[in-house]
Order: structure tokens, then sequence, then C-alpha cells
């Protein structure tokens, strides 16, 4: 099993299946010069942190984790973090779920894990860029799977980086979700033309052409 997936120079994926747990969603770090970035928190948060430190980088280092969205899958594993200095950042559409832990909403039916909740520090909205040098990450909302899902991009070695989590649903009337809202996120997300994506469990996806492929082929699904 390998322990990072090296992506680009400055991003590594160091969380999902077959990388850390079966159970994790795919997580992503960026190297920015003033301390790391992190996208979502798995489950097994304890295998990412080994990860992380397998490539030389000091979990402590961590400056911020964005969370994509409040399922079990992407922010299990966040109370670590948190714990370990990291400033936690969400949508406030999620937050509240994240935050009390609602085990609807945070879907912990799926998993048999117990979860720590965690405050989100940082709420972010649609169209707020964040700034970790030399990198701005954009924050575009994408409501569907979740209302306060988020998806990023990054302009990163001279390429479009879109972290687009969970991109292919699964949609479930007891987490809100909504396919009609999703639809315009996913047009949304067509139209700024990515290099990369970065999937929430379907993993890295390049050149434009199969990015666009890729979300295309999940809306004629729904």
């Amino acid at each position: 099993m390998p322990r990072t997936v090296k992506i680009l120079e400055g991003l590594h994926a160091v969380g999902g299946s077959g990388i850390s747990s079966t159970g994790d969603c795919m997580v992503y770090l960026i190297e920015a010069f003033d301390g790391y970035v992190l996208i979502d928190a798995g489950v097994d948060a304890g295998a990412i942190v080994d990860n992380i430190a397998s490539i030389g980088i000091r979990p402590v280092s961590i400056q911020a984790l964005i969370l994509t969205h409040c399922h079990i899958d992407h922010v299990g594993g966040a109370k670590m973090f948190e714990d370990l200095g990291a400033e936690v950042l969400a949508h406030p559409l999620d937050a509240d779920a994240i935050e009390s832990g609602d085990p609807v909403r945070l879907a912990l039916d799926y998993y048999s894990v117990l979860y720590s909740s965690v405050n989100v520090t940082r709420k972010v909205e649609d169209n707020e860029r964040l700034s970790y040098h030399p990198f701005e990450i954009e924050v575009i909302h994408t409501p569907g799977h979740t209302p306060g899902s988020i998806s990023l991009a990054v302009e990163m070695d001279g390429h479009k980086v879109l972290f687009g989590q969970d991109i292919h649903g699964p949609f479930n009337d007891s987490w809100d979700s909504s396919i009609p809202e999703w639809r315009r996120s996913m047009e949304r997300l067509i139209d700024m033309d990515a290099d990369i994506l970065c999937e929430g469990h379907y993993g890295i996806i390049r050149p434009s052409e199969n990015v666009r492929e890729f979300i295309q082929g999940f809306l004629g699904t729904y």
C-alpha cells in the first residue's frame, strides 16, 4: 500500500482507500511556504498522520484543515488535526453538523465509528479566496450532495487544480441533498475547465478533457 501519492510538486494524496484506510475519503495535502493545508480528514487520522510524516512533514505544521462537507468519511479524523493546532474551515451550512455531531447529517449509519466533534473556527463562503503563500485557494459553494458542500480551486505548478469532493454523490433526503442544486453546481465546475480534478473517492483525474468527461458522466446519470 503506498503511503502517499505525489500529484504535483507540493501536492500529495495522503489518505484514501488504498493509501490510508478503506473507509477514508481521499485526503489531499498542499505544501505552502507558511505551513500546510489539508483538504478533508478521512476517518483514520492516525494512518493519515503517519503518511504525512513519511514524506518528512511534521503534522503539527498543518496550518489549516478545510472540510469540504460534513460526512463522517471526510470529517471523522478532524479532531486529531484540531488538537495538533490546525484551523478548521467549512461552509456555514454544514458547519453546524460538524460542530454538533448530528448523526444523521454526518451519515454515521454508513460507518461503525465514533465521532468527536470539532469547532469550525472559520466559516467560508462562495467566491472567498484563502491565502496560503504562494497559493490562493478559491472556495466554490457546490450544494447538492449536502447543503454546505464546497469545492476548491488553486493554480499550482502551471495547472488549475480542482478539489471536487464527492462529485459522484450519493444523495439522500435525510442529508438535505438536492439533485437540481447539484446539477447546477456540476455545470459550474465544468465551466472552470480544470486541468486536474482531485475527487473525493475516485482519486486524481487528468487532463482537462477527462475532467470534463468525468463530471458530465455523472450528470448523465442523475
